[in-house]
């Protein structure tokens, strides 16, 4: 039986590569942040099935001692400071963990099992302020926040770990994903959880910043399988994962709007002065060689994503009085 170790488990994409390895017979290991209050509402259905160890991504020997533990064959690293609030809060923290703890695992792997397949989750905002559109994996990195430069030093550190010591790391650079287990922080989750409050009579409007920036959405659960694909592969390498098509967040509203009967002109309010500080330019990602060398493809479009997120916040409201 195989075993993976999953940091950021009780996360969006955690919950869905744990559940996607568990089908494939996987022994799966997640890590959570010790004395930490983080939901692991995401893992209920599953929650029997793994085994959760308790530590720091900044503590060295507490990640040498659960490797040593369960000797993963596969490690997925997940774990960040990811959303919009924290891209410029906290800067040093975030590359401690965006940055440096991704540095410590891959040192962990050469020291102890160099056998291991590792997996890092970067960024398009590593990209920033993009010299090409669409990006590939070859396209100039220029990021613009704390968040996108502290995952260019983890992206840059996989790409030296694999060409000094011939460790099988890989990273995937995930473009935009989305589904109804993204955090409630996130702008496409505002407008999902607001449209679900507004059809059932207990919201009255949504506030929002810049209608017109635009992003590439794709399917979470699509992409951590790509993720799984990449370590099965022959050979490591690093992947834009993307569905290659911009979408704006007043399309996104207007379909989460309309597939409820509603028009989202009469509900959304857009505040003055909405950019956000550092606002990245237009990114959309080129994921052919992706499409090509592991044949992955995105399985769901922007119009069922956006669909599926409205249902599944209406349906948490009726069953549980909230999204």
């Amino acid at each position: 039986m195989p075993t993976a170790l999953i940091t950021g488990i009780t996360g969006q994409d955690g919950s869905y590569l744990a559940e996607f390895l568990l089908a494939r017979g996987y022994r799966v290991i997640g890590l959570v942040r010790a004395e930490s209050e983080q939901p692991i509402d995401r893992l209920a259905a599953i929650r029997e099935h793994l085994t959760l160890e308790e530590a720091s991504l900044l503590d060295q020997k507490q990640l040498q001692s659960i490797v040593e533990k369960y000797a993963p064959s596969e490690i997925y690293n997940l774990a960040a400071r990811a959303s919009s609030s924290q891209l410029f809060s906290e800067p040093l923290l975030t590359c401690e963990f965006n940055g440096l703890a991704v540095a410590r695992q891959l040192e962990l792997v050469r020291l102890i099992d160099p056998k291991i397949r590792f997996c890092q989750a970067s960024s398009s905002e590593m990209f920033g302020n993009a010299v090409e559109s669409p990006q590939t994996e070859k396209t100039q990195f220029q990021p613009r926040n704390p968040y996108g430069i502290a995952k260019l030093f983890a992206h840059g550190m996989v790409g030296s770990y694999r060409e000094t010591h011939g460790i099988f790391a890989c990273s995937s650079i995930l473009f935009n994903h989305e589904s109804p287990r993204r955090g409630k922080e996130f702008v496409t989750r505002k407008i999902s959880m607001a449209v679900a409050r507004i059809a059932r009579g207990q919201a009255s409007s949504l506030e929002l910043g810049n209608l017109d920036a635009t992003r590439d959405w794709g399917y979470a659960a699509d992409y951590v399988r790509a993720m799984w694909q990449m370590l099965q592969s022959s050979s490591p390498d690093d992947y834009v994962l993307a569905t290659g098509i911009s979408h704006s967040v007043r399309e996104f509203c207007d379909i989460a709007f309309r597939h409820v009967g509603l028009d989202y002109r009469h509900y959304v309010i857009q505040s003055p002065g909405a950019h956000r500080a550092g606002e990245v330019a237009p990114l959309v990602g080129n994921s052919a060689k992706a499409r090509g060398k592991l044949e992955w493809a995105p399985s769901v479009s922007f119009e069922d994503l956006v669909r599926m997120m409205v249902d599944a916040d209406i349906r948490a409201l009726k069953e549980n009085g909230r999204p």
